[in-house]
Protein backbone atom coordinates (compact mmCIF):
# COMPACT_ATOMS: atom_id res chain seq x y z
CA UNK A 1 0.00 0.00 0.00
CA UNK A 2 2.11 2.92 -1.57
CA UNK A 3 0.09 5.85 -1.60
CA UNK A 4 1.37 9.49 -3.19
CA UNK A 5 2.49 12.09 -0.96
CA UNK A 6 0.99 14.49 -3.07
CA UNK A 7 -2.02 13.43 -3.12
CA UNK A 8 -1.98 12.29 0.95
CA UNK A 9 -0.96 16.13 1.55
CA UNK A 10 -3.69 17.44 -0.74
CA UNK A 11 -6.24 15.14 0.99
CA UNK A 12 -5.08 15.35 4.36
CA UNK A 13 -6.53 19.06 4.61
CA UNK A 14 -9.91 18.17 3.75
CA UNK A 15 -9.84 15.34 6.06
CA UNK A 16 -8.67 17.63 9.19
CA UNK A 17 -11.16 19.71 8.34
CA UNK A 18 -13.58 16.15 8.58
CA UNK A 19 -12.48 14.42 11.16
CA UNK A 20 -10.94 16.79 13.89
CA UNK A 21 -13.57 19.70 13.08
CA UNK A 22 -12.28 23.15 11.85
CA UNK A 23 -12.89 25.57 14.92
CA UNK A 24 -13.77 22.81 17.92
CA UNK A 25 -10.70 20.62 17.33
CA UNK A 26 -12.59 17.94 18.67
CA UNK A 27 -12.17 14.50 17.72
CA UNK A 28 -15.08 13.13 15.34
CA UNK A 29 -15.31 10.02 17.54
CA UNK A 30 -18.83 8.27 18.81
CA UNK A 31 -18.68 6.24 21.91
CA UNK A 32 -21.09 3.33 21.11
CA UNK A 33 -22.83 1.46 23.99
CA UNK A 34 -21.25 -2.16 24.66
CA UNK A 35 -22.57 -4.87 22.41
CA UNK A 36 -26.05 -6.84 24.07
CA UNK A 37 -24.54 -9.83 22.80
CA UNK A 38 -21.40 -10.84 23.60
CA UNK A 39 -19.09 -14.07 23.28
CA UNK A 40 -19.70 -16.03 25.93
CA UNK A 41 -18.05 -19.33 24.55
CA UNK A 42 -15.11 -18.17 23.53
CA UNK A 43 -11.85 -20.42 25.44
CA UNK A 44 -9.34 -18.88 27.28
CA UNK A 45 -6.69 -19.35 25.00
CA UNK A 46 -6.09 -16.60 22.85
CA UNK A 47 -8.46 -16.26 20.14
CA UNK A 48 -8.21 -14.12 16.46
CA UNK A 49 -10.62 -11.43 15.28
CA UNK A 50 -10.15 -10.11 11.53
CA UNK A 51 -11.55 -6.46 10.85
CA UNK A 52 -11.27 -4.21 7.96
CA UNK A 53 -11.64 -0.23 8.68
CA UNK A 54 -9.75 1.49 5.84
CA UNK A 55 -6.29 2.10 5.39
CA UNK A 56 -4.33 -0.86 8.04
CA UNK A 57 -1.94 1.65 9.14
CA UNK A 58 -4.37 3.29 11.40
CA UNK A 59 -6.33 0.29 12.09
CA UNK A 60 -3.16 -1.28 12.87
CA UNK A 61 -1.68 1.38 15.12
CA UNK A 62 -5.24 1.59 17.04
CA UNK A 63 -5.70 -1.63 18.07
CA UNK A 64 -1.85 -1.91 19.17
CA UNK A 65 -2.76 0.40 22.01
CA UNK A 66 -5.29 -1.72 23.45
CA UNK A 67 -4.93 -3.67 27.05
CA UNK A 68 -5.38 -7.42 25.75
CA UNK A 69 -3.52 -7.50 22.22
CA UNK A 70 -1.21 -9.81 22.02
CA UNK A 71 -0.69 -9.20 18.39
CA UNK A 72 -1.63 -6.87 15.39
CA UNK A 73 -0.70 -7.81 11.52
CA UNK A 74 -1.81 -5.62 9.01
CA UNK A 75 -2.52 -7.66 5.37
CA UNK A 76 -5.22 -7.75 3.32
CA UNK A 77 -8.41 -10.54 3.57
CA UNK A 78 -9.41 -12.15 0.47
CA UNK A 79 -6.83 -11.15 -2.00
CA UNK A 80 -2.58 -10.04 -2.11
CA UNK A 81 -3.20 -6.11 -2.43
CA UNK A 82 -5.75 -3.21 -3.28
CA UNK A 83 -5.19 -4.42 -6.63
CA UNK A 84 -6.97 -7.92 -7.09
CA UNK A 85 -9.78 -7.43 -4.74
CA UNK A 86 -8.07 -7.89 -0.99
CA UNK A 87 -9.59 -5.54 1.35
CA UNK A 88 -7.01 -3.69 3.67
CA UNK A 89 -7.52 -5.36 7.31
CA UNK A 90 -5.72 -6.81 10.37
CA UNK A 91 -6.05 -9.83 12.17
CA UNK A 92 -5.80 -9.03 15.88
CA UNK A 93 -4.85 -11.97 18.46
CA UNK A 94 -6.13 -11.35 21.73
CA UNK A 95 -6.83 -12.79 25.23
CA UNK A 96 -10.72 -12.95 25.79
CA UNK A 97 -9.71 -13.09 29.64
CA UNK A 98 -8.71 -9.47 29.45
CA UNK A 99 -10.80 -8.01 26.43
CA UNK A 100 -13.90 -9.97 24.42
CA UNK A 101 -14.75 -9.96 20.84
CA UNK A 102 -17.07 -7.96 21.72
CA UNK A 103 -15.34 -5.28 23.39
CA UNK A 104 -13.14 -4.85 20.64
CA UNK A 105 -16.08 -4.32 18.08
CA UNK A 106 -17.29 -1.88 20.46
CA UNK A 107 -13.48 -0.01 20.03
CA UNK A 108 -13.52 -0.58 16.31
CA UNK A 109 -17.14 1.48 15.68
CA UNK A 110 -16.54 3.95 18.43
CA UNK A 111 -12.88 5.35 17.18
CA UNK A 112 -11.01 2.92 14.73
CA UNK A 113 -13.44 4.30 11.72
CA UNK A 114 -16.61 5.87 10.70
CA UNK A 115 -18.67 2.91 9.98
CA UNK A 116 -21.13 5.32 7.59
CA UNK A 117 -18.86 5.48 5.08
CA UNK A 118 -19.55 3.14 1.95
CA UNK A 119 -16.18 1.91 0.70
CA UNK A 120 -13.77 4.54 1.39
CA UNK A 121 -12.35 5.74 4.82
CA UNK A 122 -11.46 9.55 4.95
CA UNK A 123 -9.16 10.28 1.93
CA UNK A 124 -8.52 6.57 0.92
CA UNK A 125 -11.60 5.39 -1.59
CA UNK A 126 -12.29 2.22 -2.54
CA UNK A 127 -13.75 -1.36 -2.26
CA UNK A 128 -10.51 -1.98 -0.63
CA UNK A 129 -10.94 0.23 2.08
CA UNK A 130 -14.58 -0.70 2.84
CA UNK A 131 -15.88 -1.58 6.83
CA UNK A 132 -16.02 -4.89 7.31
CA UNK A 133 -16.01 -7.67 10.19
CA UNK A 134 -14.68 -11.14 8.41
CA UNK A 135 -15.69 -13.52 11.09
CA UNK A 136 -13.70 -16.88 11.99
CA UNK A 137 -16.90 -18.47 13.73
CA UNK A 138 -20.51 -18.88 14.22
CA UNK A 139 -20.22 -16.89 17.44
CA UNK A 140 -18.58 -14.20 16.17
CA UNK A 141 -21.03 -14.15 12.84
CA UNK A 142 -23.61 -13.74 15.60
CA UNK A 143 -22.22 -10.97 17.99
CA UNK A 144 -21.51 -9.17 14.75
CA UNK A 145 -24.59 -8.93 13.63
CA UNK A 146 -26.60 -8.63 16.07
CA UNK A 147 -24.37 -5.79 17.50
CA UNK A 148 -24.88 -3.81 13.86
CA UNK A 149 -28.25 -4.38 14.05
CA UNK A 150 -27.96 -3.01 18.05
CA UNK A 151 -26.20 0.09 16.74
CA UNK A 152 -28.62 0.92 14.14
CA UNK A 153 -31.98 0.36 16.25
CA UNK A 154 -30.46 2.68 18.48
CA UNK A 155 -29.54 5.37 15.95
CA UNK A 156 -25.80 6.06 16.87
CA UNK A 157 -24.47 7.20 14.07
CA UNK A 158 -26.18 10.14 12.25
CA UNK A 159 -26.17 7.88 8.62
CA UNK A 160 -26.88 3.89 8.52
CA UNK A 161 -24.18 2.00 9.36
CA UNK A 162 -22.83 0.01 5.89
CA UNK A 163 -20.19 -2.41 7.93
CA UNK A 164 -20.20 -6.11 6.10
CA UNK A 165 -20.11 -9.21 7.85
CA UNK A 166 -18.32 -11.69 5.98
CA UNK A 167 -16.91 -15.25 6.24
CA UNK A 168 -13.21 -15.01 6.49
CA UNK A 169 -11.61 -16.27 3.66
CA UNK A 170 -7.62 -15.97 3.55
CA UNK A 171 -5.19 -13.57 5.32
CA UNK A 172 -2.20 -12.27 3.10
CA UNK A 173 0.25 -10.00 5.41
CA UNK A 174 1.79 -7.40 4.50
CA UNK A 175 5.35 -6.44 3.54
CA UNK A 176 7.12 -5.61 6.84
CA UNK A 177 7.71 -2.09 5.93
CA UNK A 178 4.08 -1.68 6.26
CA UNK A 179 4.00 -3.25 9.48
CA UNK A 180 3.80 -0.76 12.54
CA UNK A 181 4.13 2.43 10.10
CA UNK A 182 2.00 4.52 13.08
CA UNK A 183 4.73 3.53 15.81
CA UNK A 184 7.85 3.99 12.76
CA UNK A 185 5.91 6.90 11.39
CA UNK A 186 4.32 9.00 14.00
CA UNK A 187 5.43 12.38 11.94
CA UNK A 188 3.65 11.76 9.01
CA UNK A 189 1.02 14.26 7.31
CA UNK A 190 -1.09 10.88 7.01
CA UNK A 191 -0.57 9.57 10.92
CA UNK A 192 -0.97 13.33 12.10
CA UNK A 193 -3.99 13.93 10.43
CA UNK A 194 -5.91 10.62 9.90
CA UNK A 195 -4.75 8.56 12.78
CA UNK A 196 -3.41 10.37 15.80
CA UNK A 197 -6.67 12.04 16.74
CA UNK A 198 -8.33 8.18 16.36
CA UNK A 199 -5.34 7.05 19.15
CA UNK A 200 -6.34 10.97 21.36
CA UNK A 201 -10.03 8.99 21.42
CA UNK A 202 -9.12 5.79 22.60
CA UNK A 203 -7.28 7.35 25.36
CA UNK A 204 -10.42 9.55 26.11
CA UNK A 205 -13.13 7.41 25.27
CA UNK A 206 -11.61 4.04 26.80
CA UNK A 207 -9.03 4.82 29.43
CA UNK A 208 -9.33 1.57 31.39
CA UNK A 209 -8.53 -0.46 27.83
CA UNK A 210 -5.65 2.18 26.68
CA UNK A 211 -2.14 1.10 26.84
CA UNK A 212 0.23 3.65 26.16
CA UNK A 213 3.11 1.52 25.43
CA UNK A 214 2.19 -0.52 21.94
CA UNK A 215 2.38 -4.04 21.50
CA UNK A 216 4.79 -4.22 18.11
CA UNK A 217 4.70 -6.14 15.40
CA UNK A 218 7.03 -9.42 15.53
Amino acid sequence: MFKELASYRALALGALLIWCGAVSGQEASTMVPPPALDDSTAPAKAQKAVLAGGCYWGTQGIFEHVNGIKRVVAGFTGGRSDSDGGVESVMITFDPKVISYGQLLRIFFSVVHDPTQLNRQGPDVGASYRSDVFYLSDEQRRVAEAYIAQLGDAKVFPAKIVTRVDAFSKFQQADINQQDFMIKNPHSDYIIVNDRPKLASLKRLFPAAYKEYPVEFH
